[in-house]
């Protein structure tokens, strides 16, 4: 089975290029908005017809490249893809997927992708070579196995002036293994990430944003009173986007040595699938609930254990993991402040450990279904 995976390194361009770069950005978000709004006119005109909607073709770039010469200095292959994205954005609209597309603006991420055409980029001794750009020095921390196959770039500019690229490669999946020894249950925990089922043991996730609150409040605070457009006012920005972008990288590397961990230790991890936004609103602990970054840590806890053949499952959200009792399957109402389960058959525990053993169980039982 082929699967993809994505490598991001950082990089540094020099001024030419960062001028180019700037300059691609700019162009991809001309050409998506161009391509939107011809969109949305025809979907005006032919709204109460779905059929002719569909089938409408969309321009393709080098429609406005006779009237907008500009358009010629940068990659067309990231031309191309700003068309394939306004297609995709269309397509989950029709389907139901998503809201109507909107405009990009200067505000929005700055990024482009380019693909591989004719051994087009070349990755080789820490240096990338890239359409248009040529070469440019990568800080390259780990090497890309030699049976990976690059497919693709993403070049982005972070607010902080930071340049990455993610390289997506395309390689052989190993099989899922016959034979499952080792299962663990998670439990969401709001305050230290997940409890496991195996010992009770919690990730003791260090909560970075709720560290970093006062500093931050301190710092945006300052830029709240500098007059916006200033060279003091982007210093500033500068300061409040560095703490930020700090505390996301803390997050990054801590879910990912916990994922890398679980997925190293067992065959099969089983999670509940949570509602988080849901969570977060009904409970009115936005900032809890989103700080320990859970959707992210899922998501890379899914991909570690594709590629080792293992697997990962969920299960249904509403099933009732905190009211069973683990040891004699019993319900009982649980409210938000009793941490200890204690059931008439004589067991008592933690109740974020109990809840991990429920799932666990319930995982096991839908491998026996499969």
């Amino acid at each position: 089975m082929k699967r993809n995976k994505a490598y991001k390194f950082r990089f540094y361009p020099n001024l030419v290029q960062e001028q180019l770069l700037a300059k691609t950005f700019g162009c991809v978000r001309f050409v998506y908005n161009k391509m939107l709004s011809e969109r949305m006119e025809n979907y005006e005109k032919f709204k109460d017809d779905k059929a002719i909607l569909k089938t409408t073709k969309f321009p393709t770039p080098a429609k406005y490249k006779s009237e907008f010469e500009w358009l010629k200095e940068v990659d067309s292959l990231a031309l191309a893809n700003a068309q394939l994205n306004v297609q995709k954005a269309y397509k989950n609209f029709y389907e139901g997927r998503s809201k109507f597309p909107k405009f990009k603006s200067r505000k929005s991420k700055q990024s482009y992708t380019t693909n591989v055409v004719n051994g087009n980029i070349v990755l080789e001794n820490g240096l990338l070579k890239l359409p248009k750009l040529k070469w440019v020095k990568l800080k390259q921390h780990r090497q890309i196995p030699e049976h990976h196959v690059i497919k693709s770039c993403t070049l982005t500019c972070t607010n902080t002036g930071k340049y990455f690229v993610s390289i997506l490669t395309e390689y052989e999946c190993k099989a899922v293994p016959q034979s499952i020894k080792n299962v663990v249950g998670l439990d969401y925990a709001m305050n230290g990430l997940y409890v496991e089922s195996e010992q009770g043991e919690k990730a003791n996730y260090p909560r970075f944003y709720r560290q970093s609150l006062e500093k931050l409040a301190k710092e945006e605070r300052i830029l709240s009173r500098r007059k916006k457009g200033s060279g003091r006012w982007e210093k500033q920005r500068l300061k409040v986007a560095k703490l930020h972008d700090k505390t996301a990288n803390q997050r990054k590397n801590f879910l990912h040595h916990k994922s890398k961990e679980l997925a190293t230790t067992y065959d099969v991890v089983v999670i509940e699938d949570l509602n988080m936004k849901g969570m977060s609103q009904a409970l009115h602990f936005g900032k809890s609930v989103h700080d320990n970054g859970w959707g992210k840590f899922t998501s890379f806890l899914k991909y570690k254990l594709e590629e080792q053949g293992k697997l990962f499952v969920k299960i249904d959200k509403w099933f009732p993991s905190t009211q069973l009792c683990s040891s004699c399957g019993d319900t009982q109402p649980m409210r938000m402040g009793i941490r200890t389960y204690s059931c008439s058959c004589g067991y008592e525990g933690d109740r974020d450990h109990n809840s991990a053993i429920n799932i666990k169980q319930e995982g096991l039982r839908l491998l026996a279904i499969v």
